[in-house]
């Protein structure tokens, strides 16, 4: 396929990174010429430096003949009128990312005038990410597949762990549901589990459930999901707002720690029912003062990567049963995947993942079930390696 990526940002290089493992013609577009020449260097990608929302940069980049086009600037307008522009000059499919609340609640109409196929929102995404995983413990994230009708878990085998020393023929029986164990990652290595492979520590699985097997995966594999009350959400602007409304929806007691004066003063309107917080300086003293060890889960979901991890670091130390950590930098996801400290959430790695599974579907038009999960699986595969 001929793909159009607009904006090298930490989710453009990303997706360029995935995309060159496959045998794809790719084109990337950006303001920055040192941004173009960096990642034409790294990959086998062509590079075009201008706006992705000018037709004569998009011209340049071959929109006319082009399968896909991709928009992830940090710019919202730029990336509607990237799809637009491209759109009328003949390219087949576009995606564009969402950023702003106004925009991602007007969907259904921007779709329509501004011709675009998919878009992906990754702070709701995020969010929404976030709320499935709270009171999981931090060995096992869930993420969800062809709306929810199947779910992956994506499993640590550590410590007490009772798959560690059993092999995959045995999981599958003692569990007994319609699962699938579906990629086995050891060290560097991406394997397709066979039935006499046996689970080491640190390896992690990846199991394909349908949802009405969920519960029954759940007890067989000895994961349990603690019962939340109380959240504490470090950070996380309108991320933050979204799990916000959620988990207020849902009974439960939200305190938000946020650091802009101003911002407390919206949340505080907009969220009466919630316990909002303006505090400044070291985070670690905030929680102290705070004493934010008394909740059941605590959301770290700064723009800061350090302070997200500082944030766990302490929640972890007081025996917070649940904790989830924004990471955005693709390096730090890898590490922390490693060492298993805790669930993960990167709306980098959101976005990337579901623009790939946007093209992986073009690609294969009417894909059936069984063929939508081994794609998925391999597109997992791609995310891990």
């Amino acid at each position: 396929m001929k793909i159009i990526v607009v904006g090298l940002g930490e989710a453009g290089r990303a997706l360029v990174r995935i995309l060159d493992n496959g045998n794809h013609d790719i084109v990337v577009i950006d303001e920055k010429r040192e941004a173009v020449e960096t990642v034409t260097d790294m990959f086998r990608v062509n590079g075009v430096v201008g706006s992705g929302a000018s037709s004569q940069t998009l011209k340049k980049a071959g929109a006319e003949t082009a399968d896909v086009l991709v928009a992830l600037t940090h710019t919202d307008e730029i990336n509607l009128l990237s799809c637009m522009q491209a759109k009328s000059a003949g390219t087949k499919l576009c995606a564009a990312r969402l950023l702003m609340p106004d925009l991602v609640g007007e969907e259904a109409e921007l779709k329509k005038q501004y011709k675009i196929d998919y878009f992906v929102k990754p702070r709701m995404d995020l969010a929404e990410e976030v709320y499935r995983n709270i009171g999981l413990p931090g060995y096992v994230k869930l993420e969800s597949y062809m709306d929810e009708r199947i779910y992956v878990l994506d499993l640590n085998a550590v410590g007490s762990s009772p798959l560690i020393g059993r092999s995959v023929a045995a999981i599958r029986t003692e569990v007994n549901a319609d699962m699938r164990i579906g990629i086995v990652i050891r060290g560097k290595r991406a394997m397709q589990p066979k039935d006499d492979l046996v689970i080491k520590e640190n390896d992690t699985l990846y199991i394909v459930v349908r949802k009405e097997e969920l519960d029954k995966a759940f007890r067989a594999l000895g994961i349990k999901r603690d019962r939340v009350r109380d959240v504490v959400i470090v950070g996380g602007r309108i991320s933050g707002g979204y799990l916000t409304q959620k988990l207020l929806a849902a009974g439960k007691k939200v305190t938000m720690i946020v650091d802009d004066v101003n911002r407390a003063r919206i949340e505080m309107e907009r969220f009466p029912a919630a316990n909002v917080i303006y505090a400044e300086g070291d985070i670690t003293d905030v929680l102290e003062e705070e004493r934010v060890e008394k909740a059941d889960a605590i959301v770290s979901l700064t723009d800061n990567d350090e302070t997200n991890l500082v944030t766990s670091m302490y929640a972890w130390s007081k025996k917070i049963p649940s904790v989830i950590t924004r990471v955005d930098k693709q390096i730090h996801v890898r590490l922390l995947h490693k060492v298993n400290i805790d669930i993960t959430v990167s709306p980098t790695e959101i976005s990337v993942f579901r623009i790939i599974r946007f093209i992986s579907e073009a690609m294969h038009e009417n894909m059936d079930e069984e063929t939508m999960i081994t794609e998925f699986l391999r597109i997992t595969k791609l995310m891990r390696n």
